[in-house]
């Protein structure tokens, strides 16, 4: 009997957990479901409807106007991508060979270099400054405007040299005594070891030039140059002339559920902007979780 009560004990306990686990789950997925299925709302069903998720008769006006009222959107997508993609190969190319060197205890200047690093996260030059800098050296209405100001994360840097650290030192030892030398060892032992690190920092410079207008807007001049958000951002500030025209046209139920309001195509905006993200996070996922230093060492 007493048996049978434990198990009847850990049922329900098992039973409440699996309840509380789905709650938090709805909790954390009904922003994201609430953003998707209000951007295929009319306004009319918007308005009765304050807490409805899911659309009775979804509608694509949001999207058609910011693929066909923006003429640049394509352009926008692609300079996105180049900057992404680009942006995140410099980054990586600068953050690991830097993190490997400062994870090197016997480096004479390591404490040194660690302490600028760490400066530079409290202080900053500030926006002027930069834009005199980047302006001096001839970058602007170029990329390299946006990525050479940020090429180094001090944070995602020392993310990476405490990762290299916890790397054993038996490793570099016998590869040392097979004849190898720094490079050969960080490429060929460090960093195919390092694949879950590498991956998450990756991860993190790439959402960071995803998600980047500020430094675009200030920088950038040419049209065609401009990121994807730049874009949608003037979309968003051209919705009230939109709304305006509407009423003036009328105010009757057809009019106003043809015209999208301002909430709605940002809705519709944070939608496409997350969209190639979230695309691309599950397959980057796995590292978060795979052991990669799991039998690197034997005996």
């Amino acid at each position: 009997m007493m048996k049978n009560k434990k198990l009847g004990r850990f049922t329900w306990f098992d039973g409440l957990n699996t309840v509380l686990m789905v709650f938090l789950c709805m909790i954390m997925l009904y922003p994201m479901l609430y953003i998707i299925g209000r951007s295929f709302m009319n306004p009319i069903e918007k308005a009765e409807h304050v807490l409805r998720v899911i659309p009775r008769k979804p509608v694509l006006e949001a999207y058609n106007y910011i693929f066909t009222r923006s003429s640049f959107i394509v352009s926008g997508m692609k300079s996105s991508v180049i900057i992404t993609v680009l942006g995140t190969a410099l980054n990586m190319l600068a953050t690991a060979p830097m993190a490997y060197v400062l994870s090197k205890r016997e480096y004479p200047m390591r404490n040194l270099i660690t302490a600028l690093v760490v400066f530079t996260m409290w202080f900053g030059g500030g926006m002027i400054p930069n834009y005199i800098l980047v302006k001096s050296l001839g970058l602007i209405d170029t990329y390299w405007a946006l990525w050479l100001p940020g090429l180094i994360s001090s944070w995602n840097m020392l993310v990476l040299r405490n990762f290299f650290q916890m790397i054993p030192k038996e490793l570099e030892e016998s590869a040392k005594i097979d004849g190898a030398n720094e490079i050969r060892i960080f490429v060929r032992i460090i960093l195919p070891l390092s694949t879950a690190s590498i991956a998450s920092i990756s991860l993190f410079y790439a959402v960071g030039h995803w998600n980047s207008w500020f430094n675009s807007m200030i920088y950038i001049n040419s049209n065609y140059k401009l990121p994807l958000q730049n874009h949608l951002r003037r979309v968003l500030n051209s919705i009230s002339a939109l709304n305006s025209d509407g009423a003036a046209m009328g105010n009757d139920a057809l009019t106003i559920a043809r015209i999208p309001t301002a909430d709605i195509l940002q809705y519709a905006c944070i939608v496409v902007t997350v969209l190639p993200i979230i695309v691309v996070y599950p397959f980057l996922q796995k590292y978060f979780v795979k052991g990669v230093m799991a039998g690197s060492l034997k005996g």
